[in-house]
């Protein structure tokens, strides 16, 4: 069993994210997205796939060849706006070559069968 701290901020990774990762649906949007991350620090490509919405997913991605550290994460804000629709504001970290930059996005999600799932995002100013 993994004790290490979760890559999202939150308690040991076996209780946060992991499950999760395992196939366990997100209880909201905010737990979703701080899993994508988690995903995405962890190189999960098919969880990031898995979570994306089949409206706006990519058919592929190439996490295994990014060479982007992730820093850390800080959301903003969870918002439902509607029974099975929600946002998330969020600020991630990461660095490329060296050099340090920020991710500062208004995430979409939506709630179908019962799981969320991501759907887009925006870049506020």
């Amino acid at each position: 069993m993994v004790s290490q701290i979760c890559p999202c901020g939150g308690d040991s990774y076996a209780a946060c994210c992991q499950p999760l990762h395992g196939g366990a649906a997100a209880a909201d949007a905010a737990q979703l997205m701080r899993s994508r991350y988690s995903a995405y620090v962890l190189k999960l490509e098919f969880y990031v796939l898995s979570t994306w919405h089949e409206r706006t997913r990519p058919t592929s991605l190439s996490l295994a060849n990014d060479d982007t550290r992730w820093m850390g994460l800080a959301v903003k804000q969870h918002r439902q706006t509607g029974v099975d629709a929600a946002i998330v504001e969020f600020v991630a970290r990461y660095k490329i070559a060296g050099r340090v930059y920020r991710l500062h996005e208004i995430s979409h999600f939506v709630r179908e069968d019962g799981r969320w799932y991501y759907v887009d995002g925006e870049f506020p100013s």
